[in-house]
């Protein structure tokens, strides 16, 4: 009983805030409770296995679901590659105006936009190939950043926040080296770890975080948002493999933003992935934007409320 007791408990949690944060309302608590069981009737469901951790940005509280499972990351560790080409803009090491020109040895599978344009003679300011590493995760465009920061750098910078099962192990489109194991990795817990720490300003200054998010906050096709209103801001970057369907991203719901990172692999059914993902967020946001517009006590408080008193 006691064994069963405990691999139950390892698959979910909930956590109130520590002393010192904001105090998280009981019948709050009763809402992520109601929010999880969603989240555990999805991962049910899922022919494959799904991991979710949610990070309320303004209380604190958390949301486990697996979270400490280590996934292939997909596109989605352009995350933390985009970090730390801002972190080396930031300590002057780089300026993002400066100027790459496009060669024919930059083009690699997944190229998509990059594979339009005319090496040679194209010019981008490294900015603009951060716009295309996320926007439309150009793989092409997203090796030649490794080349400039260094792959080795990232994962400096994602040790340096505690988050040590993150790794760029590889660069886009490396067959060889992904089938010899040198997959790009992290877990549900860290992803949304490390945009909490983006969202906080524990990597860059006001600046850079804000141009950060500029760049997460492109629309583009992905998961979380795909159920949500066209006008939220969402700060987002999905990855796709075989098998493999994520995204992670901050959502500024109000006055209770949060980070939600879902990861799934062994997925039998990728649609079916995508699918549950979109979920996985809609959930998440439904109480989200409830708590934005509640009382402590659970008013409901709308502009165009012509309720009684």
């Amino acid at each position: 009983m006691k064994l069963l007791f405990a691999i139950a408990f390892s698959f979910f949690a909930i956590a109130i805030p520590a002393v010192g944060q904001q105090t998280v309302l009981p019948k709050e608590h009763i809402l992520f409770q109601k929010l999880d069981a969603t989240i555990q009737s999805e991962s049910r469901n899922l022919d494959g296995v799904m991991g979710v951790y949610l990070v309320d940005l303004a209380a604190g509280s958390t949301l486990a679901s697996n979270a400490d499972e280590t996934f292939p990351t997909a596109s989605t560790i352009k995350i933390a590659i985009l970090a730390e080409l801002f972190h080396q803009a930031q300590q002057g090491k780089l300026n993002l105006n400066d100027i790459y020109v496009l060669k024919s040895s930059d083009l690699v599978g997944g190229s998509g936009i990059a594979s339009a344009f005319t090496p040679g003679t194209t010019k981008f300011t490294l900015r603009d190939v951060a716009v295309l590493m996320i926007s439309v995760s150009d793989n092409s465009m997203t090796n030649v950043i490794i080349d400039r920061i260094g792959m080795d750098n990232v994962n400096v910078l994602l040790n340096s926040l505690g988050l040590s099962h993150t790794r760029l192990r590889r660069k886009m489109m490396d067959v060889k080296a992904a089938a010899e194991g040198r997959e790009n990795v992290s877990t549900p817990r860290e992803m949304s770890q490390l945009l909490e720490a983006l969202y906080k300003g524990k990597v860059l200054n006001k600046q850079f975080t804000e141009d950060v998010f500029n760049l997460l906050s492109i629309r583009k096709e992905s998961y979380l948002p795909r159920l949500l209103p066209e006008d939220l801001r969402i700060a987002n970057k999905p990855g796709e493999l075989e098998g493999v369907r994520n995204d992670c991203g901050v959502v500024f719901t109000g006055k209770r933003p949060y980070a939600l990172c879902v990861m799934t692999s062994y997925v039998q059914h990728e649609r079916e992935a995508g699918d549950a993902v979109a979920r996985v967020s809609f959930a998440a946001w439904q109480m989200f934007d409830r708590l934005d517009r509640s009382s402590d006590l659970g008013r409901i408080v709308s502009s165009h409320d012509s309720s009684p008193p």
